[in-house]
């Protein structure tokens, strides 16, 4: 498969629903807002975006199956699985804060090989490719080589359910307020991964993540020269709810959180 090729049209649908997003974002009132829990928002903007990058995966890749937030089409993982969260950052994008994404993941069998991140208010688009170096709006891009904490800002997200690890994600916190030139929250995780993937972080980490949430900035990494894990330095990040990525910085991120979680 040529997944260059396939990754410049799964590009163009991300482009084409974030128009839409852009669009819809002029109009949105917080009356349209769903919860699906207590802090979990949805809307109408988020449904319409998945069901329009389905429509567009689908005419790419036929045989492919889905795993979306928005669950509009039957969930089914193949060989090849698309992994979608139409509109990440929904938070900020019903409270008018520019910072969401539409990320596009594309897994085969148990890897992530290809991604497409597009911030929308900020009309930059991030892709990669397995073993085809990672970009952002057709330049490429590179994670950053600072070693040391007090050369790199970090980012993380805040947990806004199941609060059981807090007290060892404070303490997380605490050293590294103490170590670098600062902390992060943006509130959009695929932004966090294709900013670690750009060199603007050194290095991101959160838990409580789905699948959906980071799918599509994991190759961004990788093939930026970067190094993702899970909290204990393996690999089950996709379906693992905890991610570590980094670049240069990334062993000296992992073993804090070692220490402490």
């Amino acid at each position: 498969m040529n997944f260059e090729n396939l990754t410049e049209k799964v590009a163009a649908v991300a482009l084409k629903t974030g128009a839409f997003i852009r669009q819809e974002r002029k109009r949105f009132s917080y009356d349209e807002v769903e919860f699906k829990g207590d802090s979990d928002l949805v809307s109408y903007v988020d449904k319409e975006s998945e069901k329009q990058i389905i429509t567009g995966l689908k005419k790419i890749l036929p045989e492919a199956g889905f795993i979306t937030e928005e669950e509009t089409t039957e969930q089914e993982q193949k060989e090849f699985t698309w992994i979608i969260d139409p509109l990440d950052g929904t938070t900020n994008f019903v409270h008018g804060i520019p910072n969401y994404c539409v990320s596009i993941g594309l897994m085969h069998e148990h890897e992530i090989v290809a991604g497409v991140v597009y911030e929308v208010a900020n009309d930059e688009c991030f892709y990669a490719w397995k073993e085809g170096g990672a970009y952002l709006n057709k330049k490429r891009i590179h994670a950053s080589r600072a070693a040391s904490f007090s050369d790199c800002i970090l980012a993380t997200g805040f947990p806004y359910y199941e609060f059981h690890r807090l007290d060892e994600y404070l303490k997380i916190l605490h050293q590294l307020m103490e170590s670098t030139q600062g902390l992060r929250r943006m509130g959009s995780a695929a932004a966090d991964m294709a900013y670690v993937a750009c060199g603007r972080y050194g290095g991101y980490f959160e838990y409580n993540l789905n699948s959906y949430d980071i799918a599509g900035g994991v190759i961004l990494v990788k093939e930026a020269g970067g190094t993702v894990t899970d909290f204990r330095g393996g690999d089950d990040f996709v379906f693992g709810r905890e991610i570590v990525a980094g670049g240069a910085i990334h062993p000296l991120l992992l073993d804090v959180i070692k220490r402490h979680w």
